[in-house]
């Protein structure tokens, strides 16, 4: 299998995360979704990562894509077996996916670690400002009353936990750290599980994602041991997509 998309991307490290646990054999384009040429864009037509590919099959969307590896490779499962716990997993990886993503993502780190390295854009500290101290705070209210004190989510650790602490790695890029006196429940939880050891293997390659050059990527992250495709479909210049600025 093969998987389109940067090692930073909370979404394609969640995918990764998944692989790895069930020990599925896969290699990556490390690419940002604005760097995609126009063959990522027929794969990709929202131009977002990771895009998975199969053989002949082709799935796009973090949450599909972990359905489908899911579904097809079962053992060993990642969502909870019983359907009221199945379905608030489903329901815990939609809010992270939503809200997480907005407020980490496109509240954050998009404009303090993105915007200006990818096209030279000023730091947007209105909108910063905004997330650290509206967005986020509410966020981090719902999950502190919904987190475990102790432990993964159900049990065992599963897509659930990685969905949530995924964003929180990216937050961490751009200067965020969890408040353990008023969120001592979520920050006990994401160092937990971003302290997983498979999340500390894609920890280390994307720390070399994030400090070598665009032309020294590839070379970099093949040096540090990654299995990345022959191919790539990047391209020198980035392109906004269509879903964000």
């Amino acid at each position: 299998m093969k998987i389109i998309g940067s090692y930073v991307s909370p979404y394609v490290r969640k995918v990764l995360a998944c692989l790895e646990l069930k020990s599925l054999d896969y290699e990556v384009d490390p690419i940002t979704p604005f760097f995609g040429d126009e063959e990522f864009g027929r794969l990709s037509p929202l131009r977002r990562i990771p895009v998975l590919i199969d053989k002949d099959f082709v799935l796009t969307d973090s949450t599909v894509i972990c359905e489908y590896l899911e579904e097809a490779y079962p053992d060993p499962p990642l969502l909870p077996r019983e359907p009221k716990e199945r379905a608030r997993a489903r329901w815990l990886e939609e809010f992270a996916d939503t809200r997480l993503g907005d407020v980490f993502i496109w509240g954050l780190f998009y404009p303090k670690v993105v915007s200006p390295r990818v096209w030279g854009d000023p730091v947007d500290e209105a909108r910063i400002e905004k997330s650290l101290n509206a967005d986020i705070p509410a966020a981090l209210d719902y999950l502190e009353s919904e987190l475990p004190a102790e432990g993964f989510c159900f049990g065992e650790f599963g897509l659930a936990d990685i969905a949530i602490a995924t964003f929180f790695r990216n937050a961490l890029y751009a200067g965020f750290t969890v408040d353990a006196g008023r969120w001592p429940r979520t920050a006990r939880f994401v160092n937990e599980v971003l302290t997983h050891p498979v999340l500390e293997k894609l920890g280390k390659l994307e720390q070399i994602q994030l400090s070598a050059s665009i032309a020294g990527r590839r070379q970099a992250l093949q040096e540090a041991g990654a299995r990345l495709t022959s191919e790539s479909y990047g391209e020198k210049e980035p392109r906004r997509g269509i879903m964000r600025l």
